[in-house]
Parts: structure tokens; C-alpha cells; sequence
């Protein structure tokens, strides 16, 4: 086993730790305050190539690997994590979707302009009762020929107005349960499709997250992703993947929140010494360096595990498990170091603890990670 990353590796993490201290740290308690999407950062981190990290260079992509894409994932959330999900969806939901399932003539029209940045897409499976129980679809798309007639609402959609390509999944035959279920791709703009009110959100203020409407909307079967009944399928092999992302979003964000209470317990003063000297507080730094080491090696054995061709459902599971925990954790002890000052927007930790907390529910809750790991474990 080698731990260390490549040069390679190391000039991606540069890249990104570089981007965002110097593009989404500026401005970003102001862009969390007024819930506003980073339009600016986005566009150029599609110039960079972070958009669509792991699509193929043939469809305008990056070309790196898993591995590469967490590492990214990671520095970026350590300033921004509004920015970090779009990054994300982008990479973990959309392109990775359409690449992996699409036909040609789709990663034509779509993934071109999606890994390139030029659009960005969202990812829409959960539904008013159809959150964690994804097979309860109540939208519907109904077989009319050359087309399907969609009709329904989605919610908690990441890009929700951002974005110009959606992945919507929606049931077309109900009597075939999970197995008549399709994945269709929609075009903002069609007539009938209506972006409802923004959430306004604990974390994550920055991402815009909206309902989607969706009134006898035409999509023509050539927008249908695989054979039919093919959409459950093609949501949980995309969520999978989704899973790695989010877990090296977590780790991101709690490492973050660490690397701000070193350095302020090493500047604050309390019983005439700096209060990194006080075991209280040395204690907590050493639990929290741990923890994160510690996510950090299952965030990247999952990544290396979907690298190398094995199933990364397990290890995939385990890492978003384990990584949402931590920061969740992690961003509370920091608050906690820092005191009142935590507590204040301007030592950045109190965001960081509040964007924490979605890690631990969006692209499957914890619980339903138990649920994938303990079959796994059970099966065995």
C-alpha cells in the first residue's frame, strides 16, 4: 500500500486549496448571508476543469480519475461548501450519469457542455413522500408514443434554478414498482416546467435548492436514459458514486473547521498562556486530528475502490457515514474552542457547523447508509 498521493495528486489539491483561498474565501459570509449562488466561482472553476472532473477528455471533460475529484472536493469545502455541492452534483450526479449511461447522441447535445462548465445540471429524484423511499415516485411520466408526458413535483433539487439540464426520475408504469421507473433528461425552458421558491436553508446558503414543477411536459424519448424501467436502477448506481462526493465534502468541511481552531487556539490567550497549552483544549485537537485522518483513508479507499473497478457501495457508504459524522462533530468542538468568537459569523467555524449538518442527510441519510452497510455485512 502506497499512501502517498502523486505529483499529480498534489498539483490538483494545490489547484484547488489555491481557488478557494483565493476565490471563494472573499465574500463567502456574505454570500452565505444573502443566500447567493456563487455564479462567478462556478464559471471559473468550469474554465479550470473542476465541472466535469472524471468525464473523458472526448466529451470536453478532465480526464482524472476518483481519487482526484475528492481531492478536490476536500479543499473546496473547506472554505465553501455551497460551492463544493455544486461542484459535486455536477461531477458525482449529472456527468457521471450521463457518461456511464447515455447514448452518444445525449453526451453530444448535454455532457459537452456540462463537464466543460458552460452549464451546469441538476439531479432530481426526491419527492414530497418520496425522500429516503425512492421507489414511492408520484411523478409520472406517461408513454405517449415518441415522447413521455411528465407530470409531478421534485424538492430539496441542488441547482434547482441553476441549472439548464435536469435528470428527473419518474414512474411510468406503477403496477412494475421500481421496475417501471424511468430517468428522463428535461431542458429548462420546455413548456411546463416551473422552478418553485428557494429554501431557505440551516447551511449551505449559498446552493440554491428549489421544488420543481413539472405540468404535461413533453420530453421526447430520445431524453430517456437506458431501456426502459431503467431509471431506479440508474438513480441508485448514480447515488452510489454521489455518496464518495459527499463524503470528501464532510471531510472537507470538517477539516476546515480544524485547521481554524489550531491556529486560533495557538492565538488565544486564557490563564496567561495560549490556549492550545490547556490539555482541555489539546484534547480536542488530538480527537479531531484523529477523526479526520481517520475519514480521510475511507473517503480515499472509496474513491480507489470505484478507480480500480470494485464495488464502492459498501466502502462508499462507509466513508458518507462516517465523514458526515465527523464533521459534524469536528465543527462543534471547533465552535467550542473558539469560544464566543465561535459563536459570531466572522471566525467562519459557525458556518461550517451549520453546512455540516446536510452532509449527514442529502444523496441518503445516515440511517440509510446503515442500511446499505448492514445488508452488505449481512449478506457476507
Amino acid at each position: 500500500m502506497d499512501f502517498s498521493l502523486s505529483e499529480e495528486h498534489q498539483m490538483i489539491q494545490q489547484a484547488a486549496r489555491d481557488f478557494a483561498q483565493n476565490e471563494l474565501l472573499p465574500e463567502v459570509i456574505e454570500r452565505d448571508d444573502a443566500q447567493r449562488f456563487p455564479t462567478e466561482q462556478i464559471k471559473k472553476l468550469g474554465e479550470l476543469g473542476f465541472m466535469g472532473m472524471m468525464v473523458g477528455t472526448e466529451y470536453n471533460g478532465s480526464g482524472m480519475d476518483t481519487l482526484s475529484y475528492v481531492i478536490a472536493m476536500e479543499e473546496l469545502s473547506k472554505i465553501d461548501a455551497s460551492a463544493s455541492v455544486v461542484v459535486s452534483v455536477n461531477n458525482s450526479l449529472v456527468c457521471y450519469g450521463l457518461e456511464t449511461y447515455g447514448t452518444e447522441a445525449q453526451k453530444q447535445k448535454y455532457l459537452t457542455r456540462l463537464a466543460s462548465g458552460e452549464i451546469i445540471g441538476a439531479f432530481c429524484l426526491s419527492e414530497p413522500e418520496a425522500g429516503s423511499d425512492a421507489t414511492s415516485q408520484k411523478t409520472t411520466a406517461i408513454d405517449k408514443g415518441d415522447h413521455y408526458i411528465l407530470n409531478g413535483t421534485k424538492n430539496w433539487i441542488t441547482n434547482g434554478s441553476s441549472a439548464e439540464v435536469y435528470l428527473v426520475i419518474a414512474q411510468t408504469d406503477r403496477e412494475k414498482g421500481h421496475r417501471g421507473i424511468n430517468a428522463l433528461i428535461v431542458e429548462k425552458g420546455m413548456p411546463g416546467f416551473e422552478i418553485g421558491p428557494k429554501e431557505n436553508k440551516l447551511g449551505i446558503r449559498g446552493s440554491d435548492t428549489h421544488s420543481l414543477n413539472f405540468n404535461d411536459v413533453e420530453v421526447p424519448k430520445e431524453n430517456r436514459i437506458g431501456e426502459d424501467g431503467f431509471g431506479f436502477k440508474f438513480a441508485m448506481k448514480t447515488l452510489a458514486g454521489g455518496r464518495i462526493g459527499i463524503a470528501a465534502q464532510a471531510l472537507g468541511i470538517a477539516a476546515g473547521a480544524y485547521e481554524l481552531a489550531l491556529k486560533y487556539s495557538k492565538e488565544r490567550k486564557a490563564f496567561g498562556t495560549e490556549i492550545s497549552n490547556h490539555q482541555a483544549i489539546a484534547f480536542k485537537l488530538a480527537d479531531m486530528h484523529t477523526q479526520i485522518e481517520a475519514a480521510r483513508h475511507m473517503v480515499y479507499k472509496a474513491a480507489w475502490d470505484k478507480d480500480n473497478g470494485h464495488n464502492y457501495d459498501l466502502s462508499g457508504a462507509m466513508a458518507k457515514l462516517y465523514a458526515s459524522q465527523v464533521a459534524m462533530e469536528t465543527t462543534v468542538e471547533a465552535v467550542q474552542i473558539h469560544g464566543g468568537n465561535g459563536f459570531v459569523k466572522d471566525y467562519h467555524v459557525e458556518r461550517l457547523m451549520r453546512d455540516a449538518k446536510i452532509t449527514q442527510i442529502y444523496e441518503g441519510t445516515s440511517e440509510i447508509q446503515k442500511i446499505v452497510i448492514s445488508r452488505s455485512v449481512l449478506k457476507d
